[in-house]
């Protein structure tokens, strides 16, 4: 099945680093295994794909154009340049909120008392893309990885970001091989998901490309 054929997607994955000093840095357990599954699943379905990569031990998947990055603001800037002419833009990175204010040239020595380190926020990539979104495309998809409040938190980042498509998951799905997950999308009830990662990609993708077929048409 080529039905992502002639279409451009680019898809964000993994953690992202910010750094305190040249040996320390803020992170999260993200694997990326979600976005390696999207990134696989569109290119076997015929999309042209761009992965834009956080620091993961991942080897690039066949066919797909890896961009690698490190940081929100790195992530940020390779992401805008892919989605010029995509169709979708799929968010599955864990990108770090925050940032140390300054980053320290030399390692951070040990001295008497807690250090305090001064954060500020990071941009956000999909809110950011879809500010700059002119028309229908490129379709916006993000995840909404939520402890409390899973479904109602979800909505809220869906309408403040104006995205097309939300996957919403708990905690538990860093690191995880399967998952479990609410889609949500405008107009459609809430569709409740328990499995592999890459049947939850191909979920996803077929969304996506209704909404995409449906603007063509």
């Amino acid at each position: 099945m080529k039905d992502w054929s002639f279409r451009r997607l680019v898809i964000t994955a993994g953690p992202t680093r910010e750094k305190l000093d040249p040996v320390r840095y803020l992170s999260n357990e993200s694997s990326g295994r979600m976005g390696w599954a999207l990134a696989t699943a569109a290119h076997q379905r015929g999309a042209r794909v761009t992965l834009v990569a956080g620091p993961t031990n991942l080897p690039d998947p066949k066919g797909v154009q890896v961009v690698r990055v490190v940081s929100a603001r790195d992530m940020l800037a390779a992401t805008r340049k892919a989605a010029r002419r995509a169709h979708a833009v799929i968010g599955s990175a864990a990108v770090a909120d925050w940032r140390p204010q300054t980053v320290s040239r030399s390692k951070l020595k040990k001295r008497p008392g807690a250090p305090v380190i001064r954060l500020v926020a990071n941009p956000d990539i999909l809110a950011t893309l879809s500010k700059e979104r002119r028309g229908a495309f490129p379709r916006l998809a993000g995840f909404a990885l939520e402890s409390d409040n899973l479904l109602a938190n979800a909505r809220k980042k869906m309408r403040g970001k104006n995205l097309d498509l939300v996957v919403a998951n708990s905690p538990r799905a860093l690191g995880a091989v399967r998952s479990r997950a609410i889609l949500i999308q405008a107009g459609r009830p809430p569709h409740r998901f328990s499995g592999d990662k890459k049947n939850l990609a191909d979920l996803v993708l077929t969304n996506l490309l209704e909404m995409i077929r449906s603007h063509d048409e």
